[in-house]
């Protein structure tokens, strides 16, 4: 009989209890086995055997968990728990299979014809008001339609780089499934504002979903055969740079070498692939980037969780908002907060999810802002979808909109 294999960077924990005071769902739960560490005594016993890999209960707080990896920033001891979960639901999708939504939605964006089917449906739902009507039903079906009735409808801009700012770098876009096929606006800025910076946007003909919602869910064999795919289109593309401008997606493909580590034939081009998978912020913030004035607003900005907690970047997001030179930007209280997006948690669980985005929903509110920017797309959709259902006339914009708005009026002034 084959001896379970240890789960690699489980030991690092000491229990110190430190992660449970980042954690959203032990924070409106208050169950031990909702936070972090008592997530990872369930996780090691599923490695070592003394628990069912199907346990009920085990299942029950780990389907729990956001995925959010706040408790990686506040453990000081360095557990990977974002791979440890990773790794465990992978065992438990083998025993237990995912939901037939979540398994139909996964297999949709991984399949480009039929996740552009389907995300066109969605945008008529939008464009004929049927999805803003049934966001005022309750439960799952009303947070679904409120979603897609705040996703962007596209807005045309026209502008070019100053004559002498400094060429850069080749740099390929992912399009991505859900920003392309709902927040499409958020890739033509993105697109905009790098080439206004100077460097040279080029295509990238091939590439897929990034995978991110498959690894999460622990269907990791769809996850490591996107990545593949990505990874040659990439290559292909000749780029120096892949811009992501969502951060769960920025996360995952700098993650790649990890998901492909034992593939002999890809583990290497991962590696590489992976040093040069750039947040949109990383890119204007080397370049500057050049200042513009952005529209009059009173900002709320919030930090979506796979950039400040999976990819560690603070400074250059605070650069990417500072160029917009506005003097009433600031960061809600609870900025560094899980908002309850998490992908697809919010459709899996969306009772727990609205009570986390409840507090997140009080902040907005007491701030007084007119407008919410945060780096990735579940994020803006969620939240503009709890104000919605909440009668606020609050926005909810990508950062990147914000100083292509603010490049297309300068330079068209």
């Amino acid at each position: 009989m084959t001896a379970p294999k240890p789960l690699a960077g489980a030991d690092l924990c000491v229990h110190c209890g430190f992660c449970t005071q980042a954690c959203p769902t032990y924070l409106t739960l208050d169950d031990e086995n909702d936070s972090p560490r008592g997530r990872i005594v369930l996780m090691k016993a599923i490695a070592d055997g003394s628990l069912a890999v199907a346990d009920p209960a085990a299942a029950l707080h780990l389907d729990q968990c956001l995925g959010c990896r706040a408790c990686e920033t506040a453990c000081p001891s360095g557990v990977p728990y974002g791979h440890l979960l990773e790794e465990t639901r992978a065992k438990m999708v083998e025993r237990r299979p995912l939901s037939l939504p979540t398994r139909v939605l996964l297999y949709v964006f991984a399949t480009p014809t039929l996740a552009a089917a389907f995300f066109s449906a969605g945008r008529a739902l939008r464009a004929l008001g049927l999805a803003a009507l049934l966001s005022r039903l309750p439960g799952r079906i009303g947070i679904m339609m409120a979603t897609l009735a705040v996703s962007h409808r596209a807005r045309a801009r026209d502008y070019r780089p100053r004559a002498g700012t400094p060429s850069r770098e080749d740099v390929a876009v992912l399009q991505g499934c859900v920003m392309e096929g709902l927040l499409a606006p958020v890739n033509r800025a993105t697109e905009r504002t790098l080439a206004y910076n100077g460097y040279r946007i080029v295509s990238s003909p091939g590439q897929k979903c990034c995978g991110a919602l498959h690894a999460h869910a622990g269907a990791r064999d769809a996850a490591r055969a996107l990545a593949r795919e990505n990874i040659a289109a990439f290559e292909a593309s000749g780029a120096a740079y892949v811009a992501v401008n969502s951060a769960g997606c920025g996360a995952a493909m700098k993650e790649y070498d990890h998901l492909l580590a034992d593939d002999e034939e890809w583990s290497a081009r991962a590696r590489t692939f992976a040093s040069r998978v750039r947040d949109v912020s990383e890119l204007l913030a080397a370049a500057g980037p050049i200042q513009a004035a952005g529209q009059p607003r009173k900002l709320a900005v919030d930090h979506p969780c796979h950039l400040q907690h999976a990819q560690r970047l603070t400074d250059p997001p605070a650069k990417l908002l500072a160029a917009l030179r506005l003097t009433d930007a600031h960061d809600l209280p609870d900025a560094s907060s899980c908002c309850g997006a998490a992908g697809l948690y919010s459709l899996e669980n969306p009772g727990l999810s609205q009570r986390i985005l409840a507090p997140k929903m009080a902040s907005i509110a007491a701030s007084g802002a007119d407008c919410v920017a945060t780096g990735n797309p579940g994020c803006m959709m969620h939240i503009g979808a709890g104000l919605l259902r909440a009668g606020s006339r609050v926005s909810v914009r990508h950062p990147v909109e914000l100083l292509d708005e603010a490049y297309s009026r300068e330079a068209n002034v």
